[in-house]
């Protein structure tokens, strides 16, 4: 009885709501004859759907308020490594690269976060949640520079960094299109590449999450069969943006 017990303790996984139910009074029975009928039956209520949102869920009811933040490390030439600070903004997946530094102290956020209000003016009234994670260059003094603004600061969990994905999948793009391609010199060249990328990714990549358009993108001519098109390059000729000619 010992391994049946064992063995119905755990729910099958991908199980419905029914099929969980039903599960939970198969243990409770084979808990019950395990000792003898002695043993008082657990609390149990009926899970009722739709009671708890998910973090998805979550993501998606409210993503023109929230605002998520994170780090990424570049190794410049001279094999030292420089911390780069930005923000994304969920709904339009606009970029903000905010600073890189060698050192990112606490005070250093906090006063690229006070930038990053100044920044958005009028706009910055519309973020109601602050997603960060739990490192430690994160501190109080960080936290209400949000909270006086009236936005709340939600922690992901430890070692949970799909639940900041958003973040994630730009640094990758970072990585793969400008970081590992060019050799970094120190803090200012690299704030240069990538202010020269956030620009191209704000205003000329294309986000398949957007139809294909880019957050904020730039007043275009419309297509006209048979006219040239121009191709400029940026961030040193690793990206080339290609326009209808006016």
């Amino acid at each position: 009885m010992t391994w049946c017990y064992a063995w119905l303790r755990k729910t099958p996984r991908g199980a419905t709501a029914e099929s969980r139910a039903s599960w939970s009074v198969l243990a409770t029975a084979s808990r019950r004859a395990r000792c003898g009928g002695s043993c008082a039956a657990p609390a149990w209520t009926r899970p009722r759907a739709g009671r708890d949102a998910t973090w998805r869920q979550f993501l998606r009811a409210h993503a023109d308020t929230i605002l998520a933040c994170d780090f990424f490390a570049v190794d410049t030439v001279a094999l030292r490594r420089v911390y780069v600070f930005f923000c994304v903004e969920l709904s339009s997946r606009a970029v903000h690269v905010l600073g890189a530094t060698r050192h990112p102290t606490g005070a250093w956020v906090a006063q690229q976060a006070r930038n990053l209000l100044m920044d958005l003016g009028d706009r910055a009234d519309r973020f109601r949640f602050i997603i960060r994670d739990r490192d430690a260059k994160y501190t109080g003094e960080f936290d209400r520079v949000f909270t006086g603004a009236g936005a709340e600061i939600l922690r992901i969990p430890p070692r949970a960094p799909r639940a900041n994905a958003v973040c994630e999948r730009w640094v990758g793009s970072a990585r793969r299109e400008v970081s590992d391609r060019m050799l970094i010199l120190n803090e200012r060249h690299l704030m240069v590449v990538l202010g020269e990328y956030e620009a191209h990714f704000n205003r000329h990549r294309p986000h398949r999450s957007l139809r294909q358009r880019p957050p904020n993108p730039k007043p275009t001519a419309n297509p006209v069969p048979g006219a040239a098109v121009l191709r400029s390059s940026v961030v040193g000729g690793l990206i080339h943006e290609y326009r209808n000619a006016a």
